[in-house]
This record gives structure tokens, C-alpha cells and sequence, in this order.
């Protein structure tokens, strides 16, 4: 006999009964019954129930021991008695009742418990985040995370790509968020960066002729965690193609991102291929975000005609300054009470924004500030036009655009929230679509990029010459799921005279292109194709399958808030000599 296990802990069924056999793992709970003592013993695969009577000298050995000790039981495989048989277990039919028990791993007062679901403060998590990997909800959340992995490198495989692997140690870039940078030993006052993702050497891959890449990728930024984000390093599916289409990069990874989803999906639907497409512009008036969330009916409306010279003077006033102002439905909300509507207002003071005013109509009856002012009969004109029946409720926001434009994006999912619209067990995917290459940066009083520097321009240099370039498109494209942005993604700009256009634009000079740039633009010179691709976040896609609201939740070894690593105490000083090796000096910042 196999001096730890015969079989493990979830495997274990009705025909094994009469069997002798050994269990490793942890001592999961203890049920103690006076002269039985039932203990369910637990390891990676799922729980067998072990039962010892009170003359056994097992008996005496588990009874002493704490929860999450790890033990070798060996014993006989018994039926469990019709009324006691556990059908939510796989191994729910049986039980083994104990011969002899052998100690390997005695454990101490536990900081959290393992067994239950009970929630506990993250920084107890994270600095015992082996104990809470061992909890059944994470631990699946981890296995389901490699399954997904392995899945996704099939389906690429079965597209035609081919997984390489890009350099960890590379060159910073001025772009993007903040890098962590390493110091070379050799090379004194110079550093690496650790990449931010793997787009230039993918790019570059295409140009040496390797046509479709793929590789499940780190990525490294120094940037702050958000539900969606984890602070330092995450992992993305990272794709490239050469002599490709917009359509052709949507086309190959469709497959892919709706086979998983639908692999992993527990019975949830999956918007089937092709995708939807919005384009930005359309996504921001209808939905109020460039992320949509599908899963919510409502849809935004540009009113702004309809208060032109209206007898509601805030909103008269801002159309007259250039401002626009945008309706959000709430079908049904007539039937809601004053203070649904005051507490909209009161939520949209607190994000910031001045309000949100609104109209309650009740058995056809228009109420409220708005109604009142705006007059009976342009009412009326408002409430068919947005479709609205004798029951319903509107809100409207109002201001410049951008800021109007997301307050009414926010509130749409409030609304759609607070009145139990959204649909659930779905996954609503869409392709956000035709980013504007550009955007004016107000406090450097400049034209910027608003997207991708390296994304080709809808139009090419015709475009960049003729065009104003706030009305320059880009193939730019962002893959979203329920509200969740997987991925940004692009055409790239694979010519150089096209590309040093686009950054003079933004403000560089062809020296600042070709020295912050120096690897892309050199192997430009040489022959590059048509290329594309793009990058679905891996945590984020986990986290969707999981159902879970942050993506700690889906990652082994997570940071905390502030990028801290509890368990294994990182950051950390170094040593002196640590420090005079790399030829650096610690600069402690100012106290004020």
C-alpha cells in the first residue's frame, strides 16, 4: 500500500465498499457525537467522511487535533445508512472508518477559518493567503482559472496561431502608465522595465514574418488597483496577426472568446458570433460609457432639441452655452415613491454632478419640477418622443458633453439597478468600434492621442492632412463583456511616413519619434506588413466566469490596495551591499 494515499479524497464510491484503502489531507471539520467522532477529511480533489468510535485509538488521536491538521488515515470503505447518505457529495454514499492515523502536520490556532464561506478583512487574507486559497470557493476559482488557460491556448492553436514567448526584461516607454523599472548591475545608471504588455515585440514579430502570435502574457504596471485591476502585474491573452482586417482580427478571436465563455458558462448564455458592433460615438450617447453593459435595456437619448428656449431655464441656459442634455428611461418608476427619484438626485450630488432632474409620470400625468416649468404641451412632446407610457419615470442630465455623457451612463445603470433590470445568467459580449484617433488635452491646451499612438487612422494621410483631427477616426477597437472592457485592440500603423504624421499632430518631432521608438521604427524601414491585434485581460475573462466582483478573488497571490504583497512582506528594504552593487543611493522623499 502506498505509504500516503490509495485513492483521494472525492473519489471514493458505493462499489469501493468492503475495500481497505488510505486517505491523505486536511482534517476539514470534526463532528464530535459523544462515542463517534465524524471528521470530514479534505484534499485538492473534494471531502471523504471518516468515522472512529470512542475504543479506537484513532478516536483519541483525532479528537486532539485542530482543524486543518494534515493526517494519513487508513481504513475500511463502509455504506453510510440509507438516511445519512449525502447526495450534494461525490463520495456522499460511503464513509471510511478509521484503523490507524498517522500525524503528518499538527496545525496551531488558525488566524481564519477554512471551512464556510464567512468573510473575513483583506489584509488577514493576504497575509494568509494560503489558508484562504485552501477555502472551497477560491480554491475553485483557481482551478477554473488554469482550466480556462488551457482551453484558451487550445482554441488559439486550433485558429492557426503560434505561442511565443517576449522578453521580461525590456526598455521603458514613455507611453502609458508608470513602469517598474530594474537596475542593471553592468551597466551603472541604466535600467530595464518590466513591460507594460508585449506590444512592441509583437508588432516586431510580425515583421519578421511569423504572421500569427499568441502568448499568455505578464504584464507589469505600476498603477492602482481597482475591482477590475490588480495593482503591479496581471495576465492577458496577447495576439498579433499579419495582413489582417479590422474584421479579420474580430473574426479569428470571436471563436475563441465565445467558445471559452460558452465552455465555462454553467448553463449562462453567450452572445453568439459576430459580436455586436458600436461605434464609439453611438456607445457614448445610447449607453454613456465606451463599455457597455448589454445586459441593461435602457437606452440614453439626446434631447437636447427639446429645450431650446424651454420655460425650465437651468436647462434653457445650457443648451444656450453649448451644453446638451441627455434622458435616461425608468419604466415602471411612476409607481415608485417621491424619494426613489430624490435619491437619484441625492446619488448624482454625490458622485459630484449637480443633479439629476427628472419627470414622474403617474396614470399619464407628468410631475415634477420639469414638467411644470417646461409647459404642458412641450411635455407632452417630450414624453412621446422618448416613447414613455402613463407609468414611467425619465431622468435627464445636463452640461458639456463628456461630463453629461457619463453622468447619464452612470445613472442608466443605477436606474437599471434600483428597478431589477439587468439580465442575469448572461454574457452579453460587443465590439466597441471607431475611437477617435484624437481628443483635445484642456490642461496642456494641446491635440493628443485619445486611444493608441500606433493605431492606423481611418483614411491614412489623407486624413492626417485634410481633416480637422478631432474628426479623425482610428481602427481602434475595445471587445466588452456585461460592462467589462477585456481588451483594447488595433489595426496598427505599420508606415512610417503615415506614423511620423500622426505624432506631429500630437506635438512630437520626428527626432522624438524615432529616439523613444528606436526598435519599431528601425525594423519599419525594412518591410513591415499589415498587422493587428489585440489582448483580452485573463483575470478579467476568470473573473466573469466566476461571478466574482473583484478580481483578487481569481488570482493566486494578489497584491493588497497599495501594491503590497502581505504574505512574502514585498516591497522590502534591500542590503547596503545590495545597493552599492547596482551603484544606487536611496533618496528618502521629503517630509513635507
Amino acid at each position: 500500500m502506498h505509504a500516503y494515499r490509495t485513492h483521494h479524497c472525492g473519489q471514493l464510491r458505493a462499489q469501493d465498499v468492503g475495500s481497505k484503502v488510505r486517505l491523505s489531507g486536511w482534517v476539514h471539520r470534526k463532528r464530535d457525537h459523544g462515542n463517534l467522532l465524524f471528521v470530514d477529511l479534505r484534499d485538492h480533489h473534494g471531502l471523504t467522511q471518516i468515522v472512529t468510535d470512542i475504543e479506537s485509538e484513532a478516536f483519541k488521536q483525532l479528537e486532539r487535533l485542530r482543524v486543518e491538521s494534515v493526517v494519513t488515515i487508513t481504513g475500511d470503505v463502509v455504506a453510510r445508512a440509507d438516511e445519512a447518505v449525502n447526495p450534494n457529495l461525490s463520495t456522499g454514499a460511503i464513509e471510511v472508518r478509521a484503523r490507524e492515523v498517522s500525524v503528518q502536520s499538527a496545525a496551531q490556532e488558525l488566524p481564519l477559518p477554512v471551512a464556510g464561506e464567512a468573510d473575513y478583512p483583506e489584509d488577514i487574507r493576504l497575509r494568509y493567503r494560503f489558508l484562504d486559497l485552501r477555502r472551497d470557493r477560491i480554491h475553485a476559482n483557481i482551478v477554473l482559472r488554469s482550466n480556462v488557460i488551457a482551453s484558451i491556448r487550445q482554441r488559439m492553436i486550433a485558429q492557426g496561431f503560434t505561442e511565443y514567448q517576449t522578453p521580461i526584461l525590456t526598455a521603458s516607454s514613455p507611453e502609458g502608465a508608470r513602469d517598474y523599472l530594474v537596475p542593471s548591475r553592468v551597466h551603472p545608471g541604466k535600467f530595464y522595465a518590466l513591460p507594460q504588455a508585449p506590444q512592441m515585440f509583437k508588432q516586431l514579430l510580425m515583421v519578421a514574418g511569423f504572421d500569427r502570435y499568441f502568448q499568455i502574457a505578464p504584464c507589469f504596471r505600476d498603477e492602482d488597483a481597482r475591482a477590475d485591476r490588480s495593482p503591479g502585474e496581471f495576465y492577458q491573452l496577447d495576439f498579433e496577426m499579419s495582413f489582417v482586417t479590422q474584421e479579420d482580427v474580430f473574426a479569428a478571436i470571436e471563436p475563441v472568446l465565445h467558445g471559452v465563455f460558452e465552455e465555462f458558462s454553467n448553463g449562462r448564455s453567450v452572445t453568439p458570433a459576430p459580436f455586436p458592433r458600436i461605434a464609439y460615438r453611438d456607445a457614448m450617447l445610447r449607453y454613456g460609457s465606451d463599455k457597455p453593459d448589454l445586459r441593461n435595456p435602457l437606452e440614453i437619448t439626446d434631447v437636447t432639441e427639446h429645450f431650446v428656449g424651454s420655460g425650465f431655464g437651468l436647462f434653457a441656459r445650457i443648451v444656450e452655452g453649448g451644453g446638451v442634455v441627455r434622458a435616461i428611461p425608468a419604466p415602471g418608476a411612476g409607481a415608485k415613491s417621491r424619494k426613489f427619484f430624490d435619491d437619484m438626485n441625492d446619488w448624482a450630488r454625490a458622485q459630484g454632478h449637480a443633479g439629476l432632474g427628472y419627470i414622474n409620470i403617474k396614470g399619464g400625468e407628468a410631475g415634477g419640477p420639469i414638467a411644470k416649468n417646461h409647459g404642458e404641451e412641450a411635455t407632452a412632446k417630450l414624453i412621446a418622443a422618448l416613447g414613455l407610457g402613463p407609468d414611467d419615470g425619465v431622468f435627464f442630465a445636463a452640461g458639456k458633453e463628456l461630463p453629461t455623457a457619463k453622468l447619464a451612463g452612470a445613472a442608466r445603470t443605477r436606474v437599471g439597478e434600483e428597478l431589477g433590470l439587468i439580465e442575469q445568467g448572461v454574457f452579453k459580449f460587443c465590439w466597441v468600434v471607431d475611437f477617435p484617433m484624437y481628443e483635445y488635452d484642456e490642461d496642456a491646451k494641446k491635440i493628443d492621442f485619445s486611444h493608441n499612438p500606433f493605431s492606423m487612422p481611418q483614411g491614412e494621410m489623407e486624413a492626417l492632412e485634410t481633416k480637422d483631427p478631432l474628426d479623425i477616426l482610428a481602427y481602434q477597437y475595445d471587445i466588452v463583456c456585461n460592462g467589462v472592457e477585456l481588451s483594447s485592440g488595433a489595426i496598427r500603423n505599420h508606415k512610417l511616413d503615415v506614423m511620423y504624421k500622426a505624432f506631429e499632430i500630437a506635438g512630437y518631432t520626428k527626432e522624438q519619434v524615432d529616439e523613444n521608438f528606436t526598435g519599431m521604427i528601425n525594423a519599419f524601414k525594412y518591410g513591415a506588413p499589415p498587422h493587428g491585434g489585440s489582448a483580452p485581460g485573463i483575470d478579467r475573462i476568470v473573473m466573469l466566469l466566476a461571478d466574482e466582483p473583484n478580481i483578487r478573488e481569481v488570482v493566486l497571490f494578489p497584491m493588497n490596495q497599495k501594491a503590497e504583497d502581505l504574505m512574502m512582506n514585498a516591497p522590502s528594504p534591500v542590503s547596503l551591499k545590495q545597493l552599492r552593487e547596482l551603484n544606487i543611493r536611496i533618496v528618502e522623499p521629503s517630509k513635507s
